[in-house]
């Protein structure tokens, strides 16, 4: 028996689905997979694979031996975009059985233990990265060289763009910063001669990003507001830092480089644990962005998104309670 909801008028009737928003998000990072599996080859296929496989089957087996829900999630696709995303936040050369830990932190803790889809408070792929990064900071912070294409866990190692900034601004010294790819080839992907590693799976190439960022808008899907005044800001106060010292890299390359973009278009614009309105939305990729420099610049790691997310997402109630959405068909009280 089908079950009937019965509300006030006026209704407003659409074609989204959890399933349509979800695999949507999935075919959007396919030009970015295409192009790590590529740079990164074997590497990044195990895991990739392995991040996916474990994320949809501890969701699966939490449900039903832990929180007795006969219910079968796993094909709403938010499981299987969890696994995608978290296996773009890794390095290519991780050990399956640390990626199996990730997995289990991003379903389990992230999400499961908060009620499931819809109910968790921060991102649940980057609750597994940064327990990942906590934990294991020397395999988190193990690049593997691009073009190692039949290479897994005996891949070798360089240094980040991320890497060579965090020097420069440590030692004072902007002559280090030459070292720095040019922005055109952080734009379009680090080429394998350039002898440097590109960081995780999905920090390979800016442009692949964007094409899925164009493809989310176009779907509709997401809304511009929290990529572009995530990546405005970083842009903006980069370009002022670049302009009072140069040890501090030009704009390009700070908003081309680390997990940047692949942070503002697909894991800061997570329907649960993003504000519901424009400019919410707004404020909160402001702040995001903020804190991304602030980390990047002042922190331990070179790299800020990851914690400059999950900071904001404790904030979205309290985002959500300043900016509230306008009642639909509200008339304003005449005074």
């Amino acid at each position: 028996m089908s079950k009937l909801i019965v509300a006030l008028s006026p209704h407003a009737h659409g074609t989204d689905t959890v399933e349509r928003n979800m695999y949507g998000v999935i075919v959007a990072l396919l030009p970015a997979l295409l192009v790590s599996f590529f740079y990164f080859g074997l590497g990044s296929v195990v895991v990739c694979l392995t991040s996916v496989a474990a994320c949809v089957f501890f969701e699966w087996a939490i449900n039903k031996y832990v929180l007795g829900n006969q219910r079968n999630t796993i094909l709403d696709g938010s499981a299987a975009l969890t696994g995608v995303l978290l296996g773009m936040n890794l390095p290519s050369n991780l050990p399956v059985w640390i990626i199996l830990i990730g997995a289990l932190f991003a379903i389990g803790v992230g999400k499961m233990t908060f009620g499931g889809l819809g109910q968790n408070i921060f991102n649940p792929a980057l609750v597994g990265r940064c327990v990942l990064l906590v934990a294991f900071p020397a395999q988190m912070t193990t690049w593997p060289q691009a073009g190692q294409w039949m290479s897994y866990l005996d891949a070798e190692t360089g240094a980040t763009p991320l890497a060579i900034m965090k020097e420069a601004i440590k030692s004072g010294d902007a002559s280090v910063l030459e070292n720095l790819p040019e922005s055109l080839h952080l734009f379009i992907g680090l080429p394998t001669e350039c002898g440097y590693g590109a960081g995780s799976l999905g920090e390979v190439c800016a442009l692949a990003l964007l094409l899925g960022l164009a493809y989310m808008l176009w779907k509709k899907i997401i809304t511009w507001h929290i990529p572009v005044s995530i990546i405005g800001t970083v842009f903006v106060i980069a370009a002022l830092m670049h302009l009072a010292n140069p040890v501090y890299a030009n704009p390009f390359a700070v908003i081309f480089s680390g997990g940047l973009m692949l942070g503002a278009i697909f894991m800061a614009t997570d329907y649960v644990t993003s504000p519901m309105t424009g400019k919410g939305q707004i404020i909160y990729g402001v702040c995001i962005g903020l804190l991304t420099i602030v980390i990047r610049t002042w922190g331990a790691y070179p790299e800020g998104m990851s914690f400059a997310i999950l900071i904001m997402n404790a904030f979205t109630p309290l985002i959500n309670n300043y900016v509230k959405p306008k009642r639909f068909g509200e008339v304003p009280a005449k005074s």
